[in-house]
Order: structure tokens, then sequence, then C-alpha cells
């Protein structure tokens, strides 16, 4: 049982960062988003993969700027035929919350609600911080449209 999940069938794989060597070796990814604080490369990450940092810290305010980067960043990523693979450190709570913001800029999902719930029911080990669904929900509640 792999330790990652395909969030977008082909195109979006999540996970933690303990997960991320074994995606690279089983899955053809072409860019990696690392969204800790403090990313550093993997041992062994290949030459051949883009890797993009794009740091969210948790349990601070302020997170608005660097969440909707990071979301954007991935989705341009997916919208420019890249296979991607996303992760914090755990793969839970910042790599729900992209994948969430993710799953309704690419149409998939039409409310945080709905994305997140999509997100995990295919990485069920997803846990989204309050704090982090009220940055998506002031990002894409219906009201501030």
């Amino acid at each position: 049982m792999a330790n990652y999940h395909e969030l977008i069938e082909g195109k979006v794989y999540i996970g933690g960062e303990a997960a991320l060597m074994e995606a690279l070796r089983e899955q053809e990814i072409s860019d990696v988003f690392d969204l800790r604080d403090t990313g550093t490369k993997a041992e062994g990450f290949p030459a051949d993969v883009t890797r993009h940092h794009f740091p969210i810290v948790e349990d601070e305010t302020g997170q608005e700027g660097s969440v909707h980067a990071a979301i954007l960043a991935v989705k341009e990523a997916v919208d420019s035929n890249k296979t991607v693979y996303f992760h914090c450190a755990g793969g839970r709570n910042r790599t729900g919350t992209v994948a969430t913001g993710l799953l309704i800029e690419l149409g998939l999902a039409s409310s945080v609600e709905d994305a997140a719930s999509l997100a995990k029911e295919k990485r069920p080990d997803i846990s989204i911080k309050q704090e982090m669904l009220d940055i998506l929900n002031g990002f894409y509640s219906t009201e501030s449209k």
C-alpha cells in the first residue's frame, strides 16, 4: 500500500514528506511542490524532476498569500500538462489545504466543503485545521465572489 495518494488520476499525487521518494520511483512525476516552511531537498532527489518550494507556516496568521501562491502554482503546473506531487511534513493539513483549493481551481468541486470531502476521499489522512479552512473559505466562499 502506497503512503501517497492519487488526487487526480495520472496527474496529481499527494502525501507526506516520507512518501516522496516512493512516489518518484513509482510515478512519472515531473514537478514536486514542497509546502513545508523549511523545505530541504530529499537525498537522492532525481535531477530530472523540478522541485518548487512554497512554504506555508502552520499555526501562524497571515498565510493567505502563501496558501494562494501554492494553489495557483500547482494549478499552473497541472494546466501545463505536468505530473505533480505535493507534500508537507505529514500530508494532512497543508497538503489537504492545497488539494482542496486545487480541486476548486480546476473546477472539480464547487465549494470548500465539497472539495475538502473529495480530497479526504482520495487521502483519508487529510485533516485541515480551522485556520486553513478559514483561509480557503475566504478565497472561495460564494458570498465573496
